[in-house]
């Protein structure tokens, strides 16, 4: 099918959908909030409300976390084999395959991701993370240890956590559902998972999926609310084992500092402002649209976005001037417009932080050579923006943004450790990108960057299979591959007197 017929495909599931009236999934049941209060949900792309979700608070996470502690202690779900927890998730694989394009078109009009993005991207790449994801449910094995004295035989195995907390980001709501909840469900644990309260509308539609998949009652629970309540009450409650958490270092702050009555186990995964680097030997035809997509893509709202990039002197004029015409080839408008390569920013709040940090950028003495304004009146659009004579002690390179926004900073040195120490000048280490044809400058950059993931020649990497996190203030933890679903287990030691 063409672009044009999978909108249309998706659009009538989806909208049927959208106009229900939504409910959480509890104990396998779908309830109100405790309270019957609702969040109004709002298309980012024309700013109008068109629907309504539940506010959950402290009440409902409470008998989220009762159920699931019993599914996890007392239900079905404990004599599941490996085998048979990665037949449910080859199960919901195929749910979401067949829900491809309706699932993208909720994605687009609650959060405004382009559907073509989503389509192709974090949606369309959902099944093959949980299909991943379902091969380890029958392998996380332990090691026989042997002793250094004595006569003993000592072992380890992997058990599941328990009751696992998950808090989403609003920024890929669905694909990160997906990668969170089948990796927990691989390692056999339970699971209360709060969405973004911007975005939890395909949350919600993948509840019911892995409700037909199988999946027994109470071992996935879904809460929607406020992060300030639900959230919160979810980070302290003492029956959590695990929380996983993905958004902001200050909210991922104050998720810890929650966690400590209860000692509970917890990984974030934080915020970025990933170094670009690009040498004078690099190919340009693949490194200017490269950085454009690194920084643009999800107009910005992306962890890793590559926001401040470093040039060598001697091709920083071609590079200014190809990063200005890819800019100016985006096409900025709403996501179910097939033409249009960006969508809105999430929210109204979203896109008065991002220009507030423009004309901050600006008013520091920061050159705006393109972009740097909003688009329209209606809806939360914003111009992709690049800035040049950016400096350290600007808050355009000091912050993340997480908005369409690059911010390139002068060198004076170009030595490998000079540029080494430039990509390390920020309290965030989640990313970074490296642009030569010379193989040894890249893999000396590689062992000077203090980040979670040093990327050679692209911009990205989708792979389930790779640990993905960061250094610093970026997070604690690993996502993604065995890392990332030994996560949600604990190591137990076996010792036996011979």
């Amino acid at each position: 099918m063409t672009l044009m017929q999978q909108i249309e495909a998706g659009r009538g599931p989806a909208t049927r959908f959208t106009a229900r009236e939504h409910k959480m999934l509890i104990d396998g049941a779908w309830l109100s909030a405790a309270s019957g209060a609702v969040m109004d949900v709002s298309n980012p792309a024309t700013g109008e409300v068109f629907a309504q979700v539940p506010a959950g608070g402290a009440e409902d996470i409470h008998l989220a976390v009762e159920a699931a502690r019993r599914a996890f202690e007392d239900g079905p779900w404990p004599a599941f084999t490996g085998p048979e927890r990665a037949r449910l998730l080859w199960n919901l694989a195929d749910l979401i395959e067949s829900c491809l394009d309706e699932i993208s078109f909720i994605e687009t009009v609650d959060m405004g991701m382009p559907f073509k993005a989503a389509r192709m991207g974090s949606i369309g790449s959902s099944p093959g993370i949980a299909r991943y994801l379902s091969g380890w449910a029958g392998r996380l094995y332990g090691d026989t240890i042997p002793p250094s004295a004595g006569n003993w035989h000592i072992y380890t195995v992997r058990e599941p956590c328990g009751v696992a907390g998950i808090i989403l980001p609003w920024n890929v709501p669905f694909g990160m559902a997906v990668s969170q909840i089948c990796a927990a469900l691989a390692a056999g644990c339970s699971i209360v998972l709060k969405p973004a309260e911007q975005t939890s509308l395909s949350t919600l539609r993948l509840g019911e999926l892995i409700q037909e998949a199988g999946v027994p009652k109470g071992v996935v629970n879904i809460v929607t609310g406020y992060g300030r309540e639900a959230g919160a009450a979810l980070a302290a409650h003492p029956g959590v084992n695990k929380l996983s958490f993905t958004g902001s270092t200050a909210t991922g702050k104050s998720i810890l500092a929650a966690s400590v009555g209860s000692l509970k186990r917890v990984s974030l995964e934080l915020g970025g402002k990933s170094p670009v680097i690009i040498l004078p030997d690099a190919d340009l035809d693949q490194a200017i649209p490269g950085v454009a997509r690194g920084i643009f893509s999800n107009s910005g709202q992306v962890c890793v976005a590559g926001s401040r990039l470093f040039v060598h002197p001697k091709v920083e004029d071609q590079v200014l001037a190809g990063l200005a015409i890819e800019a100016e080839r985006l096409k900025v408008g709403p996501g179910l417009d097939p033409v249009n390569d960006l969508g809105p920013l999430v929210s109204n709040a979203q896109l008065e932080r991002v220009l507030g940090y423009i004309e901050a950028g600006r008013k520091s003495g920061a050159v705006v050579i393109h972009g740097g304004e909003r688009l329209g009146d209606r809806g939360y659009f914003v111009q992709p923006t690049v800035f040049t004579n950016a400096h350290r002690d600007m808050s355009v390179v000091r912050d993340e943004i997480f908005g369409p926004v690059l911010s390139v900073i002068p060198m004076d040195d170009d030595s490998l450790e000079n540029l080494a120490r430039l990509a390390n000048d920020t309290d965030y280490g989640l990313a970074a990108n490296i642009w030569t044809s010379d193989i040894k400058a890249a893999h000396k950059l590689a062992q000077k960057i203090r980040a979670g993931s040093i990327r050679i020649n692209t911009s990205g990497n989708v792979d389930p299979a790779v640990p993905f996190g960061g250094y610093k203030q970026s997070g604690l933890g690993r996502e993604r591959g065995r890392e990332g679903v030994e996560m949600y287990t604990e190591l137990k030691t076996v010792l036996v007197a011979l």
